[in-house]
């Protein structure tokens, strides 16, 4: 049985599309998580003419490879959410109504002032599921995904998926949420369900933990895989305000158990009481706060000129011998230096 009803969430997204579309600017965190992804192609030598960018913050991955950015050519854009494409539609290619033109033109700006102006990607959109990608072994050279694997049911399956449709050499970057995001409204749904109903049911996904997400990139044979983390705070007015925004983020529940049921209104008064309570932040005019952990994912596929690992045993100094020798040579280069400043202080 799935975890999670994948058409629950294809609906969900659909709604948060006619939401970030009636908000005329890009939700900043997002924006802000995808910049952190995206700036790991800085890093990077190598151009990636093919590109594919599957769900979550997609509109917003988008505009990061607009411009021709890391020698992108091509981007190939997957989403369950039909709504979600025709969002990254008007975002791309200039909607006529005003709002969305002056949107497209401030991030335009934004994109200029980043990285000089080059080769506007062609670009294609494509209905299908990060489930079930319809994408030919080796075809391409790299493959985004920012906030969209936390809602696949089978996470090795799919990074399994990415690494053989990836180019030998191609890059994975991913984002996902960890376990500790919103962890306050989960502890403040839990309060008030065993108060008021006498026991607890979920009402907030599981998430992987971040033990987890080294452990994926190697099952999925990714070579140098590489895990980060960072966690954001956000504060909000109320505990309504923090539930809309995870609507306009597309990240409402969608667990197949929730289905014909939900907190009652007594139960949601409750939590978030519950919530104004052990979360106030008085310095921040009594405002709630909420965590966002996200694992920032780097993997690659294997090629014959990926580095690799010297054979066990063949080492020819030890780790204590390491040590002594860079012991030493921080001891001289502090004499060294004191003898500088000693000098400058006599003339």
């Amino acid at each position: 049985m799935d975890l999670f009803d994948r058409s629950q969430k294809a609906a969900q997204r659909d709604r948060a599309a006619l939401l970030r579309r009636a908000l005329h600017r890009p939700d900043p965190l997002l924006l802000h998580i995808t910049e952190r992804l995206l700036d790991r192609l800085e890093d990077c030598l190598s151009s990636f003419p093919t590109a594919v960018i599957l769900g979550g913050a997609g509109e917003v991955v988008a505009q990061g490879l607009a411009g021709g950015r890391a020698g992108v050519q091509r981007v190939i854009h997957m989403d369950t959410s039909q709504g979600m494409l025709e969002l990254a539609k008007r975002v791309i290619h200039m909607d006529t109504s005003p709002g969305m033109l002056e949107l497209a033109k401030e991030r335009a700006a934004e994109q200029q002032a980043r990285h000089p102006p080059g080769h506007v990607p062609e670009t294609s959109y494509v209905l299908a599921d990060e489930e079930y990608l319809p994408l030919a072994d080796g075809s391409v050279d790299l493959i985004v995904s920012c906030l969209g694997l936390h809602w696949v049911n089978d996470v090795p399956g799919t990074l399994a998926q990415i690494r053989r449709a990836l180019k030998p050499d191609g890059l994975f970057l991913g984002a996902m949420l960890g376990g500790q995001t919103v962890q306050e409204l989960r502890i403040s749904c839990s309060l008030a369900q065993q108060e008021r109903q006498g026991g607890v049911s979920p009402f907030v996904s599981p998430l992987a933990q971040v033990r987890d997400a080294g452990n994926l990139l190697t099952r999925a044979e990714l070579a140098l895989p590489t895990v980060d983390v960072d966690t954001f705070v956000m504060r909000y007015s109320s505990a309504v305000s923090l539930v809309s925004h995870l609507r306009l983020m597309g990240e409402s529940n969608a667990l197949q158990v929730k289905r014909g049921s939900g907190l009652s209104r007594d139960t949601a008064l409750a939590a978030a009481a519950a919530y104004q309570s052990l979360y106030c932040d008085e310095e921040e005019g009594d405002h709630i706060q909420a965590t966002y952990q996200v694992m920032f994912m780097t993997g690659w596929s294997p090629s014959s000129s990926t580095p690799k690992a010297a054979k066990r045993g063949s080492a020819t100094v030890s780790f204590h011998e390491m040590a002594e020798e860079l012991q030493k040579r921080g001891a001289v280069a502090g004499r060294a230096e004191g003898g500088s400043s000693s000098n400058d202080s006599h003339q």
